[in-house]
């Protein structure tokens, strides 16, 4: 079990994440996009400051560039997601968030020549076709929304890069409170910018709001950056990618989506993308290994 402690956190935070789907359409039912950003990441930053406040004050120079980088990464993945939400379909916006499970190991192959292993690339691509089946509506244009969203994927391939590469030389705690303010301080500019200080959102706005700041950043961002010590980048992008899994099967459960052959089908992908990168496939070729020279 200890062996995959890695994985199974970032299960988790892929779980997490996937309540998050529904924990966000109820709270833009009475809220902007900015506003919801700065509620989850000011709720984030003041958790992590006031639990892990020891770890605060311990951090090093070098731990804090590191985490001013991951938070500008971070909140760039967000508003790029969101603002392309506003020109492109649910769906597609998905979908092609989800192409940083492709970019990732490229951005290692890119910066420190590290040849890519077939079978992660190989479960990266089926996991994106999962997720494209799960959430894409086989609409072929690409407009504004599509490119804003494709880029907020480089964003998102970026940061769990670096969280991989970073957790190796900082502490965990110490890189997801500084990313945590880094997102908040950006969130809470863009809403003042943007003329949206004045609130008016039901208590069930704020409750749906407060749990994304909780659960979905707080608590996911924490595990996330504290497995990614113990796996592989392309591993992580591949098990965060399930997140579309969970979002569509909480989707399912508690806003009584109809499940259909399509998320069937997205599922069955993503789970071979999964145990693809997992096992690279050691128990098939041991069976045809043992079957080969039995034969022989």
């Amino acid at each position: 079990m200890k062996k995959y402690s890695g994985e199974i956190g970032l299960l988790l935070v892929a779980v997490i994440w996937g309540t998050g789907f529904v924990a966000g359409a109820v709270s833009l039912e009475s809220l902007t996009p900015y506003q919801v950003m700065a509620i989850r990441f000011f709720i984030a930053a003041l958790l992590m400051s006031v639990i892990f406040r020891k770890q605060f004050r311990s951090l090093t120079k070098p731990a804090l560039g590191a985490g001013i980088a991951l938070g500008v990464f971070l909140y760039l993945a967000f508003t790029l997601q969101t603002v392309g939400l506003h020109y492109t379909t649910p769906s597609k916006n998905a979908f092609l968030t989800a192409v940083n499970v492709v970019i990732v190991p490229f951005i290692g192959y890119l910066l420190y020549r590290r040849k890519p292993d077939k079978y992660g690339l190989i479960g990266a691509v089926l996991a994106m076709l999962g997720v494209g089946v799960l959430s894409l509506e086989f609409n072929s244009s690409l407009n504004i929304g599509d490119v804003l969203t494709l880029l907020c994927a480089a964003c998102f391939a970026f940061h769990i890069f670096y969280t991989g590469e970073f957790v190796k030389r900082h502490d965990p705690i110490g890189l997801t409170i500084i990313q945590m303010i880094v997102a908040c301080l950006l969130s809470v500019l863009a809403v003042l910018f943007r003329g949206e200080a004045v609130f008016h959102a039901d208590a069930r706005g704020l409750l749906a709001a407060s749990y994304l700041g909780v659960f979905s950043t707080t608590i996911a961002f924490l595990l996330q950056t504290i497995a990614q010590k113990f796996t592989t980048e392309t591993k992580a992008a591949i098990i965060l990618s399930t997140e579309a899994l969970f979002g569509t099967l909480f989707s399912v459960l508690i806003l009584h989506e109809t499940i259909t052959l399509r998320m069937a089908v997205g599922s069955v992908l993503i789970l071979i993308a999964i145990v693809t990168a997992e096992t690279k496939l050691d128990f098939i070729k041991n069976k045809t290994s043992r079957r080969y020279y039995g034969d022989h």
